[in-house]
């Protein structure tokens, strides 16, 4: 295990009472209340016997609070989650923190080295909790994830991207029928949330088994860095930390988050090259045009139409496709009295 220990202020960090708190044990760590520590867990070797190590960051607060995880790149390419957790880190106080935050830039180090969004052996990360000791590869990573970082938390934030070649609309997914998770995702202030059941074998799932509000966001696109999604990632984890009181409330009120209900891909009724007239964010109606499907000469030889009166919230980048394949997701904003759920 490597470790590292960065000084427990900032130079503009102010004097505070000493700390009345206890050492954050963790992974064999030692973190004192006051101080920041970064260390990595020795996850498993290579076939070169190289150790392949789960970089972690933690924040032990100085006083009491509550204990949140960050996650990003349980998908390994999905990236923004990088760099939102490395600037939320960095802005952190130790001894004005109230409780402790718990980072994990990095979960899939497999996939993340490999550039791929699954495990060497092809399973999905997301798909292998609670996991096992003695499992897959995926399954060790899941069980040590969630006997190491996710106990003993109050809430969780799992950082998303779309998928390779597809961009999302900045967005929380979470259990919006329990009223402190909708707290939570409201005061993240994402352009729009949505009400998603937890898949089995996720990361999602498994911390809310285990009693942690958990809120998943998702932002740009795989492989990239999307700035715009990073400073929405950024600005909603410090609002969250601060209406759990771990940090002072921003003096700006959040963002109006635009709760969507039931959500739909357009998929493509030909093969062939899609010309789109929509982007993420963009609002759409009932069967409104929103693009179109040329053959190799140019010539159109379907439309693409809204399936309802909704908004973009993600879309296919590249422009070859298959009959069959998804290219619009479009999700309808629910109105006073509407109770239908995101798919």
């Amino acid at each position: 295990m490597s470790s590292t220990t960065e000084p427990a202020t900032a130079p503009a960090d102010t004097p505070a009472p000493a700390p009345t708190r206890k050492p954050l044990h963790l992974a064999g760590e030692v973190i004192e209340a006051g101080t920041r520590r970064n260390f990595s867990i020795p996850i498993a070797r290579s076939p070169i016997q190289a150790f392949l190590e789960m970089p972690v960051m933690v924040v032990h607060g100085a006083q009491p609070g509550p204990r949140v995880f960050l996650s990003a790149a349980i998908h390994g390419d999905e990236l923004n989650g990088l760099e939102i957790i490395w600037r939320v880190m960095e802005a952190l106080r130790p001894k004005r923190l109230r409780g402790t935050v718990i980072a994990v830039p990095i979960v899939n180090v497999f996939g993340f080295t490999q550039q791929s969004r699954y495990l060497p052996d092809r399973r999905d990360l997301n798909r292998s909790f609670p996991g096992t000791a003695r499992g897959s590869l995926a399954s060790r990573l899941a069980y040590q994830f969630r006997t190491t970082i996710m106990d003993g938390c109050d809430v969780g934030i799992d950082l998303h991207t779309g998928s390779l070649m597809r961009s999302n609309l900045p967005q929380v997914r979470a259990n919006l029928e329990d009223p402190e998770t909708l707290a939570l995702a409201e005061v993240f202030g994402a352009p729009v949330m949505l009400h998603a059941a937890e898949r089995k074998g996720s990361l999602r799932r498994e911390a809310v088994a285990a009693g942690v509000r958990c809120l998943l966001y998702e932002g740009g696109e795989g492989q990239r860095f999307d700035h715009g999604a990073i400073e929405i990632g950024v600005a909603g984890i410090h609002r969250v930390l601060g209406h759990l009181g771990a940090v002072p409330r921003p003096s700006s009120t959040a963002p109006v988050s635009r709760r969507l209900g039931r959500s739909s891909w357009v998929r493509a009724s030909r093969g062939g090259l899609v010309h789109l007239e929509v982007r993420p964010g963009d609002e759409v109606r009932d069967r409104a045009v929103i693009g179109r499907i040329v053959d190799v000469y140019g010539k159109r030889i379907a439309w693409l139409k809204a399936p309802f009166d909704g908004v973009v919230v993600g879309r296919a980048n590249n422009p070859l496709v298959h009959k069959g394949d998804a290219v619009v997701h479009v999700g309808r904003v629910l109105g006073d009295g509407d109770d239908d759920h995101a798919s």
